[in-house]
């Protein structure tokens, strides 16, 4: 009975379990059925909207192309008219050119045919101008022979008109002997003083640099600038009073500007900046205590550069206040050259130059060295530098001819000795060499200006023309109308012009030319 039971169980639960699987799967195989029918109408979907988009992308790219075409003729159209109309202008201007260029060839013809015209007319005048000067001689040879057989004349008379007459011919010869000595002592003096020359500049080569105005100091931060200048700036009026100079200030950074034309005062206020920036109590009373000490030390070191150079140079017997005058010629300068150090040029060329000349070397180096002595004073007291140096020179008992040089190296007492000539050469060469100063445009260009209106104001004269900086001028004279031995008398004249009313560096070249020429013309 239990068997029974058992197996009647089993057999009821593998029957309900076989249908239950054979439901499943029929149920699984009608929703597959469902969802391939689902997917075979969204592809049938898909597809028609692909070929509704292929099929308006082609009507966008005809229209595309369709637009792009009629602006490519639109352009091409555009582009020929534009280019017929720049082959049309282009046509015109070539027209009006060679227009042009026919009218300047007719003008060129008709100033070819004036020049010609001209040309012959000045031959024309000139052969006229020469039978004329040809006639005057005649006329004036038949005035001298008839002067004396006319008879209302007086004995006195004819004599006075032959004597007039003869004095013009003997002016012509001597003239004549003139220049041909004056060329043959020129001759033998620029072969000397050149070979003195090349002999002193090989042995002497000074450095140079032009002095300026203006120093620049260079301050660790820009909040130093507002100590310097000082509450309602006190500070900066107490040194400008104190040391004599102007500060500026300006927006520059790390930067003030001393400006003096003293270079002395100039150089104590700078190093007194220095101080005050290094110490940093920046105020009146320190200022003044400053300056103080700043000026004892350059009184002291002018005295001992004095001392230093007058030791390098061999010389002795030199007054201590001379000294300390030599060394404050370091802070002063004219044109921009310093004047200690053009002084100790001249002091060594010229002890080379009088040395060549047979002079005495050392009298002449001490010559050179103080010639210019009374620049150390010329800030301080009235008086050209030549007048306060003879000063200086007579009151410290200083050899006659350092006195001598001071006087006339600048034309204001005639030169007595080879020292003293040799002083003045020297003097020249280092103020004219390139470089060695600077002037001011308006001077120089108004020192030409006189030079080439002395020269061709004179008669006779066709150009003039300054040149090598105003140390030359060339003189062009008409050659029918200035014969060689009158522009030798011409040159003489405008020089000693040019002497006596223009102010000039060193000196002036006058160069008279004259020459003739020939012209032909091969048709």
């Amino acid at each position: 009975m239990v068997i029974w039971v058992i197996t009647s169980s089993v057999i009821s639960a593998l029957l309900a379990g076989g249908g239950s699987y054979l439901i499943s799967r029929k149920l699984s195989r009608a929703d597959s059925k469902v969802l391939l029918e689902q997917a075979k109408a969204k592809a049938k979907v898909i597809e028609y909207e692909a070929e509704k988009f292929l099929q308006e992308s082609k009507i966008k790219a005809k229209d595309i192309e369709i637009e792009a075409k009629e602006k490519c003729d639109k352009e091409s159209a555009r582009i020929l008219k534009e280019y017929e109309l720049n082959l049309l202008n282009f046509e015109k201007e070539k027209l009006r050119e060679s227009q042009l260029i026919e009218k300047e060839l007719c003008k060129l013809d008709n100033e070819k045919q004036n020049l010609s015209r001209d040309r012959n007319a000045f031959f024309e005048e000139q052969n006229a101008l020469k039978k004329l000067k040809n006639t005057y001689q005649q006329k004036l040879e038949e005035l001298t022979k008839n002067l004396s057989k006319v008879a209302y004349l007086t004995k006195n008379e004819a004599k006075n008109m032959l004597l007039e007459r003869i004095k013009e011919e003997a002016k012509r010869e001597c003239a004549k002997i003139i220049r041909e000595e004056e060329l043959h002592a020129k001759e033998e003096a620029k072969a000397k003083a050149n070979y003195i020359l090349a002999v002193a500049t090989s042995r002497f080569a000074g450095e140079f640099a032009a002095e300026r105005l203006i120093h620049t100091i260079v301050l660790p931060s820009d909040d130093m600038k507002a100590r310097i200048i000082g509450k309602e700036g006190r500070n900066i009026k107490c040194l400008e009073m104190i040391c004599g100079v102007d500060i500026i200030i300006d927006d520059t950074p790390n930067v003030i500007i001393v400006s003096s034309h003293n270079l002395y005062r100039r150089a104590i206020a700078v190093e007194t900046i220095n101080r005050l920036v290094e110490d940093g109590r920046i105020q009146p009373a320190r200022i003044e205590e400053i300056y103080q000490k700043c000026f004892n030390d350059f009184e002291e070191n002018v005295y001992q550069e004095g001392e230093r150079v007058v030791l390098d140079l061999g010389l002795n017997g030199i007054h201590p206040e001379i000294k300390r005058l030599i060394g404050k010629l370091r802070y002063r300068a004219s044109y921009g050259q310093n004047a200690l150090t053009h002084s100790l040029e001249v002091a060594n060329l010229a002890g080379i130059i009088a040395a060549e000349l047979g002079g005495d070397c050392m009298l002449a180096t001490r010559a050179g060295l103080l010639h210019d002595i009374g620049k150390a004073r010329t800030h301080d007291f009235k008086g050209t530098h030549v007048e306060l140096g003879a000063e200086i020179a007579r009151r410290y008992n200083e050899h006659p001819v350092v006195l001598n040089t001071i006087l006339s190296h600048h034309g204001d007492e005639e030169i007595k000795s080879i020292e003293a000539a040799a002083v003045c050469a020297a003097d020249a060469l280092s103020a004219g060499r390139p470089g060695a100063r600077r002037e001011v445009l308006e001077n120089y260009l108004r020192r030409v200006s006189e030079i080439e209106k002395i020269a061709t104001s004179k008669m006779g004269v066709l150009h003039a023309y300054a040149i090598n900086a105003g140390r030359e001028v060339r003189v062009i004279v008409k050659s029918d109308d200035i014969s060689d031995e009158e522009s030798y008398l011409l040159a003489k004249e405008i020089a000693k012009e040019i002497e006596s009313q223009v102010q000039y560096p060193g000196e002036v070249k006058v160069s008279v030319i004259r020459e003739t020429r020939a012209y032909a013309v091969a048709g």
